[in-house]
């Protein structure tokens, strides 16, 4: 049996590589082990997938014509904490060390095998899988029709199932935690994105995405309200 049979079927893939002849290979072995891949070739458009779309892992090259590749794992993890693994033909301790450091799950130096990847890949999947897993029930955060399961992380609005990102996800919950108290900005950038600075732009950007999901706007607020110069703060609708 081949080594890749070995990675959980019907992972979601996000392959992020400018190379034409890597990524086409890759997405013919990925697509062949039954994962459902994605592909770009640039850093920006690697954000935009991350921030639309729920993945179980991205594969990262760092010689991105747009952004250097460590530059955009930072970026992707102010957005999300899907399991990265880097691919680059740079071998040296030092970087490596300093991704890993900076949220990278694993890396692989080019060239590599596809069993090597798949390899890595199961390995990734298994600890991010087997953690979701032994997680116990937990109290569901409900607020007028939002119901949220923080450990299980799924929720729901008015009985239909939420499609968010991992951050988006993380943002709601938090807001919920603490229904119609006005969280300032600062204390959802150090207990949601895990920052003492930031721009305000990401969480202005975050929360435009997550009303668009909650069927709202800025205007005409149901769930969210953002109070200027103050903070933002979820409550059920009146």
């Amino acid at each position: 049996m081949p080594l890749w049979r070995t990675v959980p079927p019907m992972a979601s893939v996000l392959v992020v590589e400018d190379d034409q002849f890597v990524r086409s290979a890759l997405i013919r072995h990925l697509t062949d082990a039954a994962h459902t891949v994605r592909s770009v070739g640039t850093a920006l458009e690697a954000l935009r997938e991350v921030a639309h779309f729920r993945f179980d892992v991205v594969i990262l090259d760092l010689g991105l014509p747009d952004l250097d590749g460590s530059e955009a794992l930072k970026m992707l993890r102010g957005i999300t904490d899907v399991p990265v693994i880097i691919a680059t033909a740079r071998d040296d301790e030092t970087e490596i060390v300093r991704l890993l450091n900076d949220g990278a799950d694993d890396y692989l130096t080019k060239p590599f095998s596809v069993e090597h990847l798949s390899a890595r890949m199961a390995a990734v999947l298994r600890r991010s899988r087997t953690s979701a897993g032994d997680a116990p029930p937990s109290t569901v955060i409900r607020v007028g029709g939002l119901a949220i399961d923080p450990l299980r992380r799924q929720a729901e609005l008015d009985g239909v199932r939420l499609d968010l990102t991992r951050r988006e996800f993380d943002l709601l919950a938090f807001l919920a935690g603490r229904p119609g108290v006005v969280v300032p900005r600062k204390e959802l950038l150090a207990e949601v994105w895990q920052q003492a600075y930031g721009d305000d732009q990401t969480i202005d950007v975050h929360l435009s995405w997550l009303r668009r999901k909650l069927g709202e706007t800025a205007a005409r607020p149901r769930y969210l309200h953002t109070l200027r110069g103050v903070g933002v703060k979820l409550e059920p609708p009146l």
